[in-house]
Formats: structure tokens, C-alpha cells, sequence
């Protein structure tokens, strides 16, 4: 099997070429990257692999220059004779950013370029096209309860982000130029940090995990259902089923009823590692918008939010200027607002076609991240959650 991979260098993208180098029914893997040269891009394979101890191997990992904003890309990657015997595409880059300034970036590469990828792709002789989306693609209206893959795509659904509704579209545009038997559709839920007591590939989600720690007063329902896997648990689920026996197009990667979790349980794993902070507490997540008044002041003087002094003088001891906590709420906010939707997304189809284990609920597995999450810096988080 020859494999194109794109996103290598990724959170989801590294891991899984990782964890494909290991397989024996992969001949080669090709990485799209972004880099001057072949030698810059190879440099940046081999810090995947030395993350972790992983061994590169030159002969089987081999890099290709290109960019999902280049306008030439379908045209470079027709052109590139190495790439003729690809017999699987695996699409995990993605700009996933949160914040609306970066809204027309997300567009231009999970649409824009999905759509180069995908005119290049149905010219090869091509086993399995496998897309990497999100469970997440459900949108707000559906809260507070199971859900199923068959639900999405649901071009009426309303999205708290650009980068959920781009991946939706995603899904609809692959449809439109491969045939079903064709496409695999892998959708992850939360990912955040790695089960395995080692350094995260990526602070993505782990930054709002940790700004939260330190916030200690949180506008968010508690028991609100967060379905969060690690990215180790998503890259072995997807890579598993690409080599397995598959009823369905469409797959959850996703910790599910049983692997859940919740912000309160998840409050108390951090509140036995970080002791020397206020209690958590969680208030109703409509006096978010008290909370950003009280940021500017101008939050009128008989607010509710004023019966929590002691949050708000910790908050000006920790953080000082107001501006700083301004930056951290703007940055949360999408965050917040996935959490109080309480999805969990079914993984039935997954545990039965590939026949892995559950993965361990995230307020277990993340206590073995605890010193990575010490050192994020949440104001550099921020800027670009």
C-alpha cells in the first residue's frame, strides 16, 4: 500500500504517520508539506519521528512539496511521476482554528484545499480516499444527548465555528467527486493531549484545559457530557480502520457513552494536582457576558458577578491587567460553548468494525499530562486558540 498523507506534521497527522510507518502493508507514505526545499521538509518529518523515539526511515517516509493555498496545486501533484502508484489518500491537514479573524484562512484551506486534493485524487487509481473530519459537524442545535453519524452532514445545522461547518462541506464536496465505495470518513470528537505519559505533539485543546485551571471560575454547566479522546487513542482507531473489515463510510472516533466525561470530574483531577488554587467553581454560562463587562468595567454595579469578590480579586492578583483576561475569555469562548452542548458521539460502528477497547475517559488519562499542562502558556494560547 502507498499511501499520500497530508497534515504529517500535525497534532492527528503525526501521529498517524507514525503509527502508519509501522505497518507492514505500507510500502510507502508520501507527505505533503509546506517547505522551501526537499531538505527543509525532511528535517521536519525527522522531528516527528524524534518527538517520541520513533525511528525514520528515508526509504519509506518520502516528502512532497506543496500547499493546499497554492492555485497550481491539483496541476504540481498530477505532475509528480512518484505519486502515480498512491492507492490511498489520507487528508488530515486542516486549519483548526477557533477565531473568527481566521475564518477566511479555514475556508480557503478545509474547502479550497480538500477541492485541489480531491481533483487530483480521482485521477489515481485510488483504494480508499479516508478524510479526517469531526464528530463536532452536528452543530448547536443538538444538545445534551447521543449522537449518531448518520445525523451528519445537515446542511441546516447551525455551527459555533467556521472550522465545524468547513468540515461539513468537506464531507458533501467528497461525495461529489468519489464514489461511496471509495470514501472513508473518520470523525474524532474533542482530542486532547496523549494517554501516554509523554510530551503532547501539540498543545491544541490542552491550552483551554489549562487557561480554565487557572481561571478556577468558570461560566459553564459542570455536568454537561464532554466526549474527549487522546490523540494516540484517535490515530490508532483511524489507522485500524483503515485496514479493516468496514460496513460503513462513516465512523466516529470518539470515546462515547462510556468513555465521557465531565467538566466537574475533569475540575477534580486538576484540583488534586494544582492545590495551591481557589476551588473550582462553575456558574451559569450566561454571566459569560458579565464576566467580559467586568473585563472593560463596565459591569453595572448590582451584577451577580459581584457576589463572587474573592474570584475577581484573585483574578486581578493573578492576571493584573484586566486586558490580559479580556484576551483569555475571548479565545475561550468557543471552547466554553462546545462544552455546554453536552454531545456525546456514538462509537458503536467503531468498537464493532475494528473491535478496539473504549478509551480511557479523559479526566483518567490526562492526569499523566499534568507537568505539560504546567508549562502552557495561556497568553500565548490565546492569540490563536
Amino acid at each position: 500500500m502507498n499511501i499520500f498523507l497530508t497534515g504529517a506534521t500535525g497534532l492527528v497527522g503525526g501521529e498517524l504517520l507514525v503509527t502508519l510507518s509501522k505497518r507492514s502493508e505500507v510500502k510507502k507514505i508520501y507527505c505533503l508539506l509546506r517547505s522551501a526545499t526537499i531538505e527543509q521538509a525532511t528535517e521536519r518529518l525527522k522531528k516527528v519521528f524524534s518527538l517520541h523515539g520513533d525511528v525514520y526511515n528515508e526509504e519509506q517516509i518520502v516528502p512532497v512539496l506543496g500547499n493546499l493555498f497554492d492555485d497550481n496545486l491539483t496541476e504540481t501533484l498530477k505532475h509528480n511521476k512518484q505519486l502515480e502508484d498512491v492507492d490511498v489518500v489520507l487528508h488530515s491537514a486542516a486549519n483548526t482554528s477557533f477565531s473568527r479573524f481566521n475564518d477566511e484562512q479555514v475556508e480557503k484551506a478545509n474547502i479550497g484545499g480538500l477541492t485541489k486534493i480531491l481533483l487530483w485524487a480521482k485521477q489515481l487509481h485510488l483504494q480508499t480516499f479516508l478524510y479526517i473530519g469531526t464528530a463536532t459537524i452536528c452543530g448547536k442545535d443538538v444538545t445534551h444527548r447521543v449522537v449518531y453519524e448518520d445525523e451528519s452532514p445537515n446542511l441546516e445545522a447551525t455551527h459555533l465555528v467556521k472550522y465545524t461547518y468547513t468540515k461539513m462541506k468537506g464531507e458533501l464536496i467528497i461525495r461529489e467527486h468519489l464514489p461511496a465505495d471509495k470514501i472513508l470518513i473518520a470523525r474524532p470528537s474533542i482530542i486532547m493531549g496523549d494517554s501516554r505519559p509523554i510530551m503532547p505533539r501539540s498543545p491544541v485543546i490542552l491550552w483551554a484545559m489549562a487557561t480554565i485551571n487557572h481561571l478556577r471560575l468558570i461560566p459553564v454547566n459542570e455536568h454537561s457530557q464532554l466526549d474527549i479522546i487522546p490523540v494516540n487513542y484517535a490515530a490508532d482507531a483511524i489507522v485500524a480502520l483503515l485496514f479493516a473489515k468496514r460496513n460503513h463510510t462513516v465512523y466516529h472516533i470518539s470515546a462515547g457513552e462510556a468513555g465521557a466525561t465531565t467538566a466537574l470530574r475533569l475540575s477534580k483531577m486538576l484540583s488534586s494536582y494544582f492545590d495551591d488554587m481557589p476551588p473550582f467553581n462553575f456558574i451559569n454560562n450566561s454571566m459569560l457576558n458579565q464576566v467580559k463587562h467586568w473585563t472593560k468595567d463596565r459591569l453595572a454595579p448590582e451584577s451577580e458577578l459581584y457576589t463572587y469578590k474573592n474570584y475577581l480579586d484573585y483574578w486581578h492578583e493573578t492576571f493584573e491587567d484586566k486586558g490580559k483576561l479580556r484576551l483569555l475569555f475571548t479565545g475561550l469562548d468557543p471552547y466554553l460553548g462546545f462544552m455546554e452542548l453536552g454531545h456525546v458521539f456514538d462509537n458503536t460502528r467503531l468498537l464493532k468494525d475494528v473491535g478496539i477497547e473504549n478509551a480511557e475517559p479523559a479526566d483518567v488519562y490526562m492526569e499523566k499530562s499534568m507537568a505539560f499542562v504546567e508549562k502552557i502558556d495561556i497568553l500565548e494560547g490565546a492569540i490563536d486558540p
